[in-house]
């Protein structure tokens, strides 16, 4: 790459704590990121605090500030006045706006990659915008087929065969299709954005004790194992389907790369119970790098100065990690050609 990687931070919800987090950014030691939002909003912020940062207009091309007390901003437009902690459904074409900028500026070269502050899915609903979320909006302005949710701290990284899904329809999501779409992405970018060079994933399986033989479901003998079987042919470390409540525990996780669950709550909470504040949101199958924080909007927190940036910076280091780690890879597929 030749320089330092340049990461695009879109602010959130503007009622929430993401512009707080954002101004703090700037008191704090940093990586080079570009706040993509409204100058009108953090200056308002920034009183409400009661903190002085210097918001210095970005152009691209250049590197972002890292001196304390300055930030480095991408404005725009279309966010109306906002009170801390009020949800405004006015302002949600705006927040759209500050990702799409972020993720086409991250498809253009521009940018490196994208750290996205909280969203608020359900005020953009209300604005009349289908939307369920960072990672299905960026799939599809991406154009990719499939995308793969990862969170991860130092310690462990789950990713996820289905995400928001009530519970009852997830065993009809999980097919043989879905698995190796997930499978591969996830073997791949542990490659490619984490230098892992021969990926041992650990799979859960959906049933308690991972069906028990077919008495407590098949679907472990039936979609699972099979689907397993086949990726093995492609050369994959798969080890399960293992019963995930003893998936978590130190004899399997000490010899493996990442934990493949098969639905939302099977695997976050252990994660995040494990490393909640210090953990990042990655969105794998994109051809961009994209990381977020582990936390959601926390209105109650907003304007307050309580907010806690660890989750920040860690989203931040890892999407750096993650961009320089993929220079290197392509670097070296290039000269492997």
């Amino acid at each position: 790459m030749g320089r330092q990687p340049i990461l695009a931070l879109t602010a959130g919800e503007p009622a929430g704590i993401g512009p707080d987090l954002c101004l703090q950014l700037a008191l704090e030691e940093h990586e080079p990121v570009v706040v993509v939002a409204s100058r009108d909003l953090l200056a308002a912020r920034m009183q409400t605090l009661g903190l002085q940062v210097t918001l210095r207009g970005w152009q691209p091309g250049e590197m972002p500030a890292v001196q304390a007390g300055e930030l480095s901003l991408l404005h725009v437009d279309g966010c109306g006045p906002c009170q801390a902690g009020r949800t405004d459904p006015g302002n949600s074409q705006y927040v759209l706006d500050t990702l799409t900028i972020a993720a086409r500026g991250c498809l253009d070269d521009t940018f490196d990659g994208m750290v996205t502050a909280p969203v608020h899915k359900a005020v953009i609903n209300q604005a009349g915008i289908a939307f369920s979320g960072h990672t299905e909006f960026l799939q599809e302005l991406c154009g990719v087929e499939r995308v793969v949710m990862m969170l991860a701290t130092e310690e462990l990284r789950v990713a996820l065969v289905t995400t928001h899904l009530p519970l009852a329809d997830v065993p009809a999501a999980i097919t043989r299709e879905r698995l190796h779409q997930v499978t591969r992405i996830l073997h791949r970018d542990l490659c490619r954005y984490f230098a892992v060079g021969h990926p041992r994933i650990l799979v859960a399986g959906l049933n308690p004790h991972a069906g028990e033989g077919g008495h407590l479901g098949r679907e472990e003998l039936d979609v699972i194992e099979p689907a397993l079987e086949e990726l093995r042919g492609e050369g994959m470390d798969l080890v399960g389907p293992l019963p995930a409540d003893t998936l978590f525990t130190p004899h399997w996780l000490d010899k493996a790369d990442a934990v493949l669950a098969m639905y939302h709550d099977q695997g976050l909470p252990v994660l995040k119970f494990q490393g909640f504040g210090r953990a990042v949101n990655i969105t794998l199958g994109l051809p961009i790098v994209r990381t977020s924080v582990d936390h959601g909007t926390a209105l109650d927190l907003a304007g307050t100065g309580r907010a806690d940036s660890g989750s920040l910076h860690t989203a931040i280091r890892v999407g750096r990690e993650m961009a320089l780690s993929c220079a290197t890879f392509l670097k070296q597929q290039e000269n492997a050609s």
